[in-house]
C-alpha cells in the first residue's frame, strides 16, 4: 500500500539515539552509529521522532510500503521488557549499582586539575580561541570524566579539553567543531567517549568535522566502560 512513513537522510544523523528513543514502536534502531528504520510495519506514520532529531535527518514520504502493525508492534515490545527491562528504552538510561572496593579515594590535596582553558564546553567555546593554537585536542563525553578515575593525567595533561553531550544538548556539534579544526592549527585530536549508543552521535560529529576541516589531523578515540574501565584505544 502507499502511505505516509518517515524517512531517514544517514549522512545528516549524528547518532545521538534521540529518534530512536522517541519512536515508541521501535521502528528506528541505532545500526554502525546511524538511526535508521528497521520495519516498515513497526512506524505508524505519526511522527513522535521529528521534533526530537537535532539536525532535521528525518522527514515524511509518502511511498509504497507495509500497513502499520499494532499487534505486531505490541508482541515486540513485551518480548523486549522481558528480555532487557530499561527505562527509556536507551542502554544509556539502564539504571545499576556498581560496587567498589573499601580503598579509600585519593585526597583533594593529592591530585591538581589538568585542565588548561575555560570553557570546556563545546557549545561555549570560542572557535578562535588563542588556546586553540598547536593544541592536541580532547573531545570528550562529559560521563567519562566522572566514570574513568584517572581521568586528568591520563586524559586531560597537555590537551585542549572540549566536553559534550550530544544527546542531552540535542545539537549536532559537527559544525562547530569543523570551524574549530579549520581555523585553528590542531596538532591531533583524542575522541573519549563512554561504551553506551548515544554516546557514538559525539564519535559520529568528530569524524564528520574531521572529514569537512579539509586538514589531515591524527586522531584516535577511547572507549570507557559505565564502571570505569577502559575496552578499547
Amino acid at each position: 500500500m502507499n502511505r505516509k512513513i518517515i524517512q531517514i537522510d544517514e549522512d545528516k544523523c549524528n547518532g545521538c539515539g534521540a529518534c530512536a528513543e522517541a519512536c515508541h514502536e521501535g521502528a528506528i534502531g541505532m545500526v554502525n552509529g546511524r538511526a535508521r528504520l528497521l520495519r516498515d510495519d513497526y512506524c505508524d506514520g505519526l511522527g513522535d521522532c521529528l521534533p526530537a532529531c537535532p539536525t532535521g535527518a528525518i522527514t515524511f514520504v509518502e511511498r509504497e510500503a507495509a500497513a502499520y502493525d499494532e499487534k505486531a508492534v505490541q508482541a515486540a515490545k513485551a518480548a523486549k521488557t522481558a528480555a532487557e527491562p530499561l527505562p527509556c528504552g536507551c542502554p544509556g538510561t539502564q539504571s545499576r549499582a556498581i560496587r567498589r572496593s573499601s580503598a579509600p579515594c585519593p585526597t583533594a590535596d593529592a591530585a591538581q586539575s589538568c585542565l588548561s582553558q575555560w570553557p570546556v564546553q563545546i557549545r561555549l567555546a570560542p572557535v578562535t580561541a588563542s588556546y586553540f593554537t598547536g593544541a592536541r585536542l580532547l573531545i570528550a563525553a562529559d560521563c567519562t570524566a566522572y566514570a574513568y578515575a584517572a581521568f586528568h593525567e591520563r586524559f586531560i595533561r597537555g590537551h585542549v579539553t572540549l566536553v559534550g553531550c550530544p544527546k542531552l544538548d540535542a545539537v549536532d556539534y559537527s559544525e562547530k567543531l569543523t570551524q574549530i579544526l579549520q581555523s585553528n592549527d590542531i596538532k591531533s585530536v583524542d575522541v573519549v567517549r563512554m561504551e553506551v549508543p548515544c554516546c557514538g552521535g559525539l564519535e559520529n560529529a568528530v569524524k564528520t568535522a574531521l572529514q569537512r576541516c579539509g586538514k589531515m589531523i591524527p586522531w584516535q578515540v577511547t572507549v570507557i566502560s559505565t564502571d570505569g574501565r577502559i575496552l578499547s584505544e
